[in-house]
């Protein structure tokens, strides 16, 4: 019997808890190798299931017209939501703003399966800082598009400071950072009808988009669920 393929690429304490980056082979699907990140001991994304990541880049571009985009990205995480948005030609800059530095550490060491050609994009930059108090800020310029995937949920936050962020006040806030017809996503693993109806009193078009997929690790069907708003 071959050995396991399992490593710990990263680990770190932070203010948001202990931070895990690995790399493990499947038992379920041997050859299938995985990158996994766990903060505070929970887990929080994988390279395996990335629909609903890709999924709010490709969703939001789909509802804002023209060439020559401007992209906001709250959180870098693994990269596919930036990358999604790369992958339009229509496209013009892709800014990721990211709380953890050691985030931005495993892009630049390229530890993380989507480095390489991340790294490549000219019309991608990455900056640290709190995209929640940036966007709590007057803007210092406007976005066709800012997508957010920190949190777990609108309900289920990574710090309770984020908290204002959902609220009428927070969602008016960030509005201001939108271009006319500009389109603000958000990604959580849970549906949210307080957040819903904090985005439809404050934006003139709401939508909420579910994305299901089968979760091999349990064996079911899962739903993460995508929210864009536009004023």
């Amino acid at each position: 019997m071959s050995p396991i393929n399992f490593e710990i690429l990263a680990y770190d304490d932070t203010p948001l808890g202990p931070l895990c980056l690995r790399r493990r082979e499947l038992l379920a699907e041997p050859g299938t190798v995985v990158t996994e990140v766990s903060l505070n001991h929970e887990f929080l994304m994988s390279s395996y299931n990335t629909a609903s990541e890709r999924a709010l880049a490709s969703v939001a571009l789909e509802m804002v017209p023209g060439d020559g985009l401007d992209v906001l990205v709250g959180g870098l995480g693994l990269g596919y939501t930036a990358r999604e948005a790369l992958v339009s030609p229509r496209v013009a800059r892709v800014t990721v703003v990211e709380f953890l530095p050691q985030v931005i550490g495993w892009l630049d060491q390229g530890l993380v399966p989507l480095a390489g050609e991340l790294k490549a994009d000219a019309r991608l930059s990455v900056e640290r800082d709190d995209v929640y108090l940036l966007l709590s800020e007057p803007p210092a310029r406007a976005h066709d598009l800012i997508l957010i995937d920190v949190d777990h949920s609108p309900e289920d936050r990574l710090a309770a400071a984020n908290g204002s962020f959902y609220t009428e006040e927070g969602l008016r806030r960030a509005q201001a950072h939108l271009k006319p017809g500009g389109v603000l996503g958000v990604w959580s693993y849970a549906e949210s009808s307080p957040f819903t109806d904090a985005l439809r009193r404050t934006f003139r078009e709401v939508r909420v988009e579910p994305v299901a997929f089968k979760n091999k690790f349990v064996g079911e069907v899962q739903t993460d669920w995508l929210f864009f708003a536009r004023p």
